[in-house]
């Protein structure tokens, strides 16, 4: 944790640095050149709080540039035009700072007027500047909401920053220390005002995403390459916390058909909550469904193991669903386009589910479960208790003997064969580890995929290692994906008998195996696309050539 906390303070007087910092600056520097010498000091420790609070209290960091709540960027408009104008305008500025001087002998008892409204102005920039948490900061957010652990972090991020932003503060009010006078704060008010306007107009998130399009990743993000190490990682590992249900997983064993369940008893199940849509079925709520066997499925849509589940899963609930089993599959996504409805829907038909599914877009569900898993089978009872878990494909046999055996305990009679599935999969345990392509989780690539924005790359020349990959052509990268541009191309050493690849379009990318064309993919829509299908694992020379518009996401192999 101490490692963590050090981290995170570099981390944050390196943001400091970037420029996600570029929103901020123009109206840290104009208040802080104005007022009294203590103003610097308040508008920084206003915006540290702020920060910390939107970060921490709230526990959500929001991906992007800009504030994805609107109220709290609206306020920060507000605010920050007010308080331009306030400087612009001496007499306007008295009436703002005279109530907030009673507030005086709770701060600073010397240094003139302004810490006050300086705390006003830095709070309404820590809402602008909430959005530059880097990954450490949000992924200790999302593993331990408001504990202790994310207080400390996020404390050190902003303590970080804000060190890096009153020495800027303090430098640029030393740079106009010469020209003070009614002229300058008209300017610096101007400038405040003009500020808010931008962003109003969202001219602030453009600027910002033509920077990070256009500039190096080494300037965009300078502590990527901490935020990112091995190090970092291996500590973020350590704070996430195992599934509620882990044991359940790992202490099952197989019961008989026709015998009482001997399934040990994990307490009463997590309600289905925070779900947008529910396909093949009204809402429900495990309260309806008591008396019943219950599987919930989570799964998302182009996740190949999931995929591989489903014979088994259409089959129990084809056989058992009048001797009282009920499925509910819960869809939470891994990319942004798999929340689409109309996507789940079609995912749905196409592989022949009639069971219910809620759609949990906000994770709320799996949240709820502690669930950490794509697919992820948890068993409750008659009583609404969970009984029996599995996470990842396989292991069939096995969960429809528990199925069978709680079943029997419900009082279920006659529930004869086993269920039939029409087909089933057979993934080689030798094959390339899944691997993603977008800037966060992207390994096994060289060179490196860039962090965020547009860059050409030049592909690996020779032999390359086994189950790395080269992008060749000119990418858009982006978290959770990579844009193919003019010549864009991507090739792998690849192991496995099966390669998919999530893909969204339009578009054609072509496949080249071994040295000889395979096919050509035509994109139509956001899904799991099958590049490659032979009767043996073996390793493959897997060259693809896109077409300009196709975005890659994942690759997963079998």
């Amino acid at each position: 944790m101490v490692l963590l906390v050090l981290f995170a303070l570099i981390a944050g007087a390196g943001t400091a640095l970037s420029p996600c910092v570029l929103p901020v600056l123009p109206a840290l520097l104009s208040a802080g050149a104005t007022g009294g010498r203590r103003r610097p000091l308040g508008i920084v420790l206003g915006l540290a709080v702020t920060f910390t609070v939107t970060i921490v209290g709230l526990a959500k960091v929001v991906d992007g540039v800009g504030l994805g709540d609107s109220v709290t960027r609206d306020i920060a408009i507000v605010a920050l035009a007010v308080f331009g104008l306030s400087v612009a305008i001496p007499w306007l500025g008295d009436r703002i700072e005279a109530p907030l001087s009673r507030l005086a002998k709770y701060g600073p008892k010397s240094g003139g007027r302004g810490f006050w409204s300086g705390i006003l102005v830095g709070a309404a920039l820590g809402f602008v500047y909430a959005p530059c948490a880097g990954p450490i900061l949000a992924a200790v957010v999302s593993v331990s909401a408001a504990s202790g652990r994310t207080v400390a972090v996020g404390l050190a991020f902003a303590l970080g920053s804000s060190i890096v932003l009153l020495v800027l503060a303090l430098a640029g009010r030393r740079l106009t220390v010469r020209l003070r006078g009614p002229a300058l704060s008209r300017a610096l008010g101007a400038v405040m005002v003009l500020t808010a306007v931008a962003m109003a107009f969202q001219l602030d998130v453009r600027f910002q995403t033509a920077i990070a399009n256009h500039l190096p990743a080494a300037v965009v993000n300078p502590t990527n390459a901490l935020e990112t190490s091995h190090s970092v990682s291996e500590k973020l590992a350590q704070l996430r916390p195992d599934s509620k249900f882990a044991n359940a997983a790992k202490t099952t064993t197989a019961t008989t058909a026709g015998a009482k369940a001997d399934l040990q008893d994990y307490g009463p199940a997590p309600d289905f909550v925070g779900n947008q849509r529910w396909f093949n079925s009204k809402p429900l709520t495990l309260a309806s469904l008591k008396g019943r066997v219950v599987l919930i499925d989570f799964w998302t849509y182009t996740c190949i193991n999931c995929i591989r589940t489903f014979p088994h899963l259409v089959a129990w609930d084809k056989t058992y669903r009048d001797r009282g089993l009920t499925i509910v599959g819960v869809h939470s996504p891994e990319f942004s386009f798999e929340k689409k409805a109309s996507n789940v829907q079609r995912a749905i038909e196409q592989n022949g589910i009639k069971y219910p599914v809620a759609q949990d877009n906000d994770l709320a569900t799996w949240n709820a479960w502690s669930n950490q898993y794509w697919p992820a089978e948890y068993l409750i009872d008659a009583n609404g208790h969970v009984r029996y878990a599995n996470f990842g494909e396989g292991d069939t046999e096995k969960t429809e003997a528990a199925i069978r055996a709680l079943l029997v305990e419900a009082g279920a009679k006659g529930l004869g064969a086993d269920a039939k599935p029409d087909k089933t999969y057979d993934p080689t345990a030798e094959a390339t580890p899944e691997t993603y392509i977008g800037s966060a989780r992207a390994e096994r690539f060289l060179p490196a995929v860039q962090k965020s924005g547009t860059s050409t790359y030049t592909p690996f020349d020779g032999d390359l290692p086994e189950s790395n990959f080269t992008l060749g052509g000119t990418w858009k990268v982006t978290e959770e994906s990579a844009t193919a541009g003019p010549g864009a191309t991507l090739r792998g050493n690849v192991t496995g008998k099966d390669v998919y690849l999530v893909l969204s379009g339009p578009g054609d990318v072509d496949v080249t195996v071994d040295g000889k064309h395979e096919q050509t993919v035509h994109v139509t829509t956001q899904k799991l696309y099958h590049l490659l299908s032979r009767p043996k694992s073996a390793a493959h020379d897997l060259q693809l050539k896109f077409a300009p518009g196709v975005a890659a996401f994942a690759f997963t192999f079998g």
